[in-house]
This record gives C-alpha cells, structure tokens and sequence, in this order.
C-alpha cells in the first residue's frame, strides 16, 4: 500500500473535509505513514498564527473573525503547500480556491457516528472541549445537516468512515485517488 514518487497519487495536495471530529487528522496521519507526503491542518495553522486555541479565537473573537483566518489560510495553502495532506476544519470546505488548493476528499459519516466515536474516545472530554460548535448538540446537528450536502458537492471523492478502519479507509483513498 505504500506509495512513492511519480505514482499518480502524488500529482497534487488532498483535502481532508468532513464534520468535525469526523477523524481527518487521524486519517492525514494514517496517508502520510503510507506515502511521501507530508501533512498538515487548516486548524493548527490558525492557532499558530493567532497564537490561541480555536476555541479561545471563537470566544474571543467570534465566529466571522475565524472565517476570515481560515480565508487567509486558505490562500497560503494554495500558493505555497505542495504535496500534502490537509486535514482542514469542518467550515473550510467553504473557501473559494478549494479546489485549486488539491483534490478535496469528503470524509463522510452519520451525526450518530460521530458523536458515538468521540465520547468513546480516551480522551472523550478534550475532543469536545476543542470544538466550540459541539457545545450544544441539537444546534451541531443543525449544523451538520447543512452541511453533508454542501460537503458532497464540493467533493472530489467520498469515502465512508463510519466503522472507523484507518487501514479500509487509507486504502479505499488511495484506490480511489488513482482511479480518477
């Protein structure tokens, strides 16, 4: 399953979207260990520039000052970043110049599913605690729905990651990401 230099899978970046803690960052982690890409995230980016957690920028600052960071995040991605895996927020899929950025994979599973998987995580409390939309679960349903659509039209390729296995779903990327 490994990869290397001159396979079609290194033509370009992929984008990691999905609803929030839907699992992109685990998923990034699980590609970059199968291939020569390298990886990043859209969030930890922001955090570094504003010097403040996203949850902090959101209180802070409000929702529309985040948009714009992700904007400016956005642009930076597609002039500079090549050969990568971006595991972006779940709102980033909003931007203009997606897909000049890379090819956009739409990590895609139920509300149910997703919220299942991250109480059941170790570090249950944490994961909810960094996503300031999960606070209220009927409102980040709301949220969802929205947005599993919006997702699927941006989406280059759609893959399920409802039960979870990192090795299916990395494998199904690259079959997927080869077969285009």
């Amino acid at each position: 399953m490994n990869y290397k230099k001159g396979d079609k899978l290194l033509e370009d970046n992929i984008l990691l979207i999905g609803f929030m803690g839907v699992g992109k960052g685990t998923i990034a982690r699980e590609l970059v260990k199968n291939s020569n890409y390298f990886s990043i995230d859209t969030d930890d980016i922001i955090e570094s520039i504003e010097n403040k957690k996203i949850k902090k920028i959101f209180s802070d600052d409000g929702e529309a000052y985040f948009r714009a960071l992700e904007k400016k995040c956005a642009h930076w991605c597609e002039n500079n970043i090549k050969n990568t895996i971006i595991s972006t927020g779940g709102g980033f899929y909003k931007q203009e110049n997606i897909k000049k950025i890379g090819k956009v994979i739409y990590l895609e599973s139920s509300f149910d599913s997703i919220i299942k998987a991250l109480k059941q995580a170790p570090d249950s409390k944490k994961k909810f605690k960094k996503r300031p939309l999960l606070k209220n679960l009927e409102e980040a349903r709301k949220i969802y729905d929205v947005r599993v659509k919006e997702y699927a039209l941006v989406a280059d390729i759609i893959v399920n990651v409802s039960d979870w296995d990192t090795k299916r779903i990395t494998k199904e990327i690259f079959e997927k990401i080869n077969a285009k």
